[in-house]
């Protein structure tokens, strides 16, 4: 007795071009400009949490150095400098205790104030600026 032939299966062929696998590297252009400003990141095996504050060259157009500048280093203008990236934007990751809310503001090539854009609010300083807020 001969065995039945088995059929074979139709497949289906797209007819558009098969779309690339995001890597996690890629990212949208669009987001390369609209970046957060204040990333939190709450560590599990220190009372800490990791702040990354991040300063976009549109606020700071052209600047050389930029500071941060808060309740987190006296007030300090030298204390706490930030690094430029390659973009122009700048940089600052701090270890900061939680449940706390911290004052601070960016300070531009030593001569200009700034506040985040981003900040969890703002509160009115002493010396009829505002202030940026972060929570913690």
């Amino acid at each position: 007795m001969a065995k039945p032939k088995k059929e074979k299966a139709v497949v289906k062929k797209k007819s558009a071009a098969p779309r690339k696998k995001a890597k996690k590297t890629d990212k949208p252009k669009s987001m390369a400009v609209m970046t957060p400003g204040i990333k939190k990141e709450y560590l599990k095996t220190k009372d800490v949490c990791k702040v990354t504050f991040r300063l976009p060259k549109v606020a700071a157009p052209g600047a050389k150095k930029a500071s941060i500048v808060g309740d987190f280093n006296n007030w300090s203008i030298y204390a706490t400098p930030m690094k430029r990236l390659k973009s122009g934007d700048f940089t600052i990751t701090l270890e900061l205790a939680p449940g706390k809310e911290y004052q601070f503001r960016y300070l531009i090539d030593d001569d200009r104030w700034e506040n985040d854009w981003n900040a969890d609010k703002y509160v009115k300083s002493p010396f009829g600026s505002d202030n940026s807020v972060v929570y913690v």
